[in-house]
């Protein structure tokens, strides 16, 4: 630990169709590390940074907080304002989820809770709990099919995504239209 109370989390950063520069880098960790008091400091931070057409992304995903994954993603015109977003966008994610992943999975300490309000200060941000309501619920037969079989009928079911039990492993998987086009597959960790 730091001689101010900071951990020194993990933080990897990789680019995707950009040049990933020192400046980048650093930049992306300077402003992570405010996040470090409030992170254990053997916690994992990915962050990837791409570029598109005139559009730049940052994603940043902590996995296994308690149990749970984080992910925050934030595309501008510029980098470095898509940095800034993306981690008051995990800043509010920490505070607005810090009471749930307390009390999901004990022995499990991903996050430390001192200070956590004083980060919600600096920010200027008021946690609303918002009620879950399901609005519907819908109850399908998993049919065993191949990935194409799934993309075929989700297209022609007219939704975004679609899920089906592999006709080679028998596992649950989603398949889901990518806002870049293209399609995208979610299987099952085993």
């Amino acid at each position: 630990m730091s001689a101010k109370g900071e951990s020194f989390m993990r933080v990897t950063v990789t680019g995707k169709h950009v040049k990933l520069t020192d400046g980048i880098k650093g930049y992306t960790e300077d402003k992570l590390k405010k996040l470090g008091k409030y992170l254990d400091e053997d916690t994992e931070v990915k962050v990837t940074v791409s570029a598109g057409k005139n559009r730049q992304k940052v994603e940043v995903m902590i996995p296994n907080v308690n149990g749970h994954t984080i992910r925050v993603e934030e595309e501008q015109d510029n980098l470095y304002p898509a940095i800034d977003l993306v981690c008051d966008k995990l800043s509010r994610q920490i505070i607005k989820y810090k009471d749930k992943f307390k009390t999901r999975v004990p022995g499990n300490f991903s996050i430390r809770y001192e200070g956590i309000e004083e980060l919600a200060q600096e920010l200027d941000y008021e946690v609303e709990e918002p009620e879950v309501v399901i609005e519907r619920r819908k109850k399908f037969n998993l049919k065993p099919m191949s990935i194409e079989e799934a993309i075929l009928q989700m297209n022609l079911t007219d939704h975004d995504f679609y899920m089906f039990k592999d006709r080679e492993s028998f596992e649950i998987c989603l398949v889901y239209k990518r806002k870049e086009g293209g399609y995208g597959l979610i299987e099952q960790e085993v």
